[in-house]
């Protein structure tokens, strides 16, 4: 079953929206991990493929 890609880029857009809510909501809650965590998320980006 093949969706479309205009489906599959509103449905990732909108994880991605999710996503980076979720990570200021804990980046409030948690202000000294930010450092850490963006450091590592740099790195996840670099070796993640979509």
């Amino acid at each position: 079953m093949a969706e479309s890609d205009a489906e599959r880029r509103r449905r990732r857009a909108q994880f991605l929206r999710d996503l980076t809510e979720a990570r200021e909501l804990r980046d409030r809650v948690q202000p000294r991990r930010v450092k850490t965590a963006r450091l590592r998320h740099a790195m996840r980006m670099r070796t993640f493929r979509w």
